[in-house]
Order: C-alpha cells, then sequence, then structure tokens
C-alpha cells in the first residue's frame, strides 16, 4: 500500500520532468524567432543584436533564437556586449552564418563561438579573428614571428602582443563553455585562420550545413544545445526580428565610409555657403551632414588627432577662398585629409572597421574640386569689370560742361561730376575719357 501511494506521489514530477532523448533533457522548441544581422559590428548592432536576445527572455517570447549573421567584423566593445548577452540567455541563441556567400569574419568568430548551435549556409566562411589596431598592420604570431626576425623583420609590438593575448584567452573560455573546437578557435586569433562550411563542420567549429532557415532547424532538430538539452524543432513556426528605422539609420552612418562621405558633404556645403552667404541650403545641409559625421565618429572611436587633421585640411580649403596661394593651401589641405583619414581608426577592433583607401582619394579629389571651383569663381569675381556704382565710370565717354583747366565739371552717364585734366586744359563742349576714379572726382583726358 506504501508503495502505491509513494508512486502515486512521484506521478505528477515525472509528469513534469523533461522526456529524455539519447540519456538527455528535451528542450522543445515551438516558437523560433530569427534576427538577421548583415554588416560590421558596431554600437548599433549590439543594440539590436541585444535586443533580439532580451525579447527572446522577455514573457512571451520564443524558444530559440537564430542570429543570421554576416559580418567582417567589428569594434571590440560591441562584440562583447553581444556575447555576454548571448552566454546570459535563459533560452538558447543559435548563430546561422547566412545566406550562402556570407562570412562571420573577426568579431563573427567570437559570436559565433559563443552559441551552443552553429549553422552554415553552402559558400560561406568563418574565421580571420586577429585583433588589429587600425592604421597599423597587426602583429604575426609566436612561430611566425620567429621565422621573420631572423630575416631581419620587425618583432610584434607589445600592445599586439597584449591584444592578442587577451583574445586568445576570451575565444579559449568561450570555446571551452560551449564545446566546440578550442585549438581552431585559438588558431583563428593568433594565425587568421579562415576555413569554409564543409571544412568547419568536419572541425567541430560548425554543427551542421543548410541552405536556408528550413533546413537549419529541421537539422538542428535532435542536437544538443549545450545546457538546454536536445532541441525538438518539428514543427515550429518561425518569426522575425527586425531592427527599427532608428538602428538601420545608425547601423548606416556608423560605417565609416559613410561618414566619410558625411563629413566631406557638410564641408562642401559650408564652403558654398560661405563664398555666397544668404544661400540657406548648402548652409543647412552641411551642417546637419558634419554634426551627424561627428556623432557617427564617435559612436566609433574614431582618434581624436584623425579627427582634428581633417578639420585642419577644411581649414585649409577655407582659406584658400580667401588667399590666393596658388594652390598650396589646397595641397595642404589635401594632406591633412589624407593623414586624418588614415590614423582616423587606431583604436582596438576586431576587424572590418576602417577607411577605404578609394573612397578617401574619391573624398579628397571631390573636396579638392568642390574648392578649386569655388576659389576660380571668387578670382573671377575680383578679377571682374566693375559695372555698378563710382567705380564703373572708368573707360567710359564723357563732355566737358565746364573748362577744365586743369579742374572743371563732366557730364559722364547723365550726371555732372567733378573732374581733373591730365592732358592738358581742355575746352568747354570736348569730349574726354575717363581715365581713373578717385573718391567722388574722376580724372579724364581729351578724345583725340
Amino acid at each position: 500500500m506504501k508503495k502505491l501511494i509513494l508512486i502515486a506521489a512521484a506521478l505528477p514530477l515525472l509528469a513534469a520532468a523533461p522526456a529524455k532523448k539519447d540519456g538527455g533533457a528535451v528542450y522543445e522548441v515551438k516558437r523560433v524567432t530569427v534576427a538577421p544581422y548583415s554588416g560590421v559590428i558596431t554600437p548599433a548592432a549590439a543594440e539590436f543584436l541585444a535586443g533580439a536576445v532580451d525579447a527572446l527572455n522577455a514573457p512571451g517570447g520564443a524558444d530559440l533564437l537564430v542570429i543570421a549573421l554576416d559580418t567582417p567584423g567589428g569594434l571590440d566593445t560591441s562584440m562583447r556586449e553581444i556575447i555576454k548577452k548571448t552566454l546570459a540567455s535563459r533560452k538558447p541563441v543559435a548563430v546561422y552564418v547566412s545566406p550562402q556567400g556570407a562570412r562571420a569574419a573577426s568579431a563573427g568568430v567570437f559570436i559565433a563561438m559563443a552559441s551552443p548551435l552553429v549553422g552554415m549556409a553552402p559558400g560561406t566562411n568563418i574565421g580571420a579573428a586577429h585583433p588589429v589596431v587600425m592604421g597599423g598592420l597587426p602583429g604575426l604570431p609566436d612561430k611566425d614571428a620567429e621565422k621573420d626576425k631572423k630575416a631581419g623583420a620587425k618583432q610584434k609590438s607589445t600592445m599586439d602582443e597584449k591584444m592578442v593575448n587577451d583574445a586568445s584567452a576570451y575565444i579559449k573560455s568561450i570555446t571551452q563553455k560551449t564545446g566546440r573546437n578550442v585549438d581552431w578557435a585559438v588558431k583563428a586569433v593568433t594565425r587568421s585562420d579562415s576555413i569554409p562550411a564543409e571544412e568547419a563542420v568536419k572541425a567541430g567549429v560548425a554543427d551542421f550545413i543548410a541552405a536556408d532557415i528550413n533546413e537549419f532547424l529541421l537539422k538542428a532538430d535532435g542536437r544538443k544545445a549545450g545546457d538546454f538539452g536536445a532541441l525538438k524543432c518539428a514543427g515550429a513556426s518561425v518569426e522575425y526580428f527586425r531592427q527599427t528605422r532608428r538602428q538601420k539609420f545608425l547601423a548606416t552612418i556608423t560605417d565609416p565610409n559613410i561618414a566619410m562621405i558625411l563629413m566631406s558633404l557638410g564641408a562642401a556645403g559650408l564652403f558654398i555657403e560661405l563664398y555666397n552667404p544668404g544661400l540657406i541650403l548648402p548652409g543647412v545641409v552641411g551642417a546637419v551632414s558634419m554634426v551627424i559625421a561627428f556623432y557617427s565618429f564617435q559612436t566609433l572611436s574614431a582618434n581624436f588627432a584623425g579627427v582634428a587633421l581633417i578639420l585642419l585640411g577644411f581649414v585649409f580649403f577655407i582659406a584658400e577662398i580667401k588667399v590666393v596661394s596658388y594652390g598650396l593651401l589646397t595641397l595642404a589641405g589635401a594632406l591633412s585629409i589624407l593623414l586624418g583619414g588614415l590614423m582616423m581608426f587606431n583604436q582596438p577592433t576586431m576587424g572590418g572597421l576602417s577607411i577605404s583607401m578609394s573612397m578617401l582619394l574619391s573624398t579628397i579629389i571631390g573636396l579638392v574640386a568642390v574648392v578649386a571651383g569655388v576659389a576660380y569663381l571668387a578670382l573671377r569675381a575680383q578679377l571682374h569689370k566693375v559695372v555698378t556704382g563710382i567705380e564703373s565710370l572708368k573707360d567710359k565717354r564723357g563732355l566737358a560742361k565746364t573748362a577744365l583747366n586743369p579742374n572743371g565739371k563732366v557730364l559722364v552717364e547723365g550726371e555732372l561730376w567733378d573732374a581733373e585734366s591730365v592732358s592738358g586744359d581742355i575746352p568747354e563742349g570736348a569730349a574726354v575719357d575717363v581715365t581713373a576714379v578717385t573718391g567722388f572726382k574722376i580724372r579724364v583726358r581729351a578724345v583725340k
């Protein structure tokens, strides 16, 4: 009787316990949220993906989040914010490197390694996670550094060594927690190793290859997702977590190349407004573009010296409009902007964050063209013959209303002027030409 009572008491507990599959708990997935992100890992990306994880863990949230990732890398701080959210999630967060032809490079490697389930689309790759200081060259791993020392190459800097060691320890701790290939993950950091999807699956870096999200869920069914147990994804509904308009806008302007274009557009607008005050539109567009560019550079932790050099270049361009330097100020401005752009991003990053050299050169050429055009207009205006006011009387023909010996009165353009003869006495009624204007008095000579 006692045994029956104990069995009856245990029945509710058995019913509440998760089902077993291959010796482990089964995690039932009824709803799946897909958060697609393509681009550099910036604060805007961290806000979006962290928001997706928060929505997953909120009451009424889905059972599984799949981050559809395509990134060349990005800021270290933004990457770590995403990883912290992923590891602290109370529900599984999977990473799907997609679409076909996409990549998870640099910061993307760390984000993928922090996930208990990783899938890759055909034709994708993962790797090259060496941390770099933008504007400088990345250091070499220890073994390669020893080889290059024999060839007379310089050994990597202390800062670079610290960055590599920190990144190696970080990715090692992540992969140990998620049970992935630790050795390859460390090589991805120290040797910038990168592998295609097929090799990633064989090496235990990814779990499987899937052509789309439906195949992803099909192959994820029955696979263990870390401490959450084996996923049961059959029949799960799929919904998408999209970026807000604000996040899309911030993601766009926090691209270094877009920020550089905005800054150049702002400078060009201000140049035009300074040359011809009162146009309003160029000044407004220029000021707004400049402010947005400064926000973008601040968000991306741009180097202050680089920004200062670019601003100095703009000052040189403005001075070229006001001072005729025969192109020297324009050349100085172009060099300042070039050097500023090269040293703009010298903060530690996980790749994918820099100003394209072609974009930088195109911007400089465009600015030089604008400045040259405005300077030409200003110079032509200075050399143009005066057509209004008293200065316009020069070279005009008039009539002596009184005898000039040498002073008298002359009628020019319907007005009577005090005049002085520069060609001797001129009789009344003689035709004269204006040779110069001095104050409110004109100088004339007799017409031969």
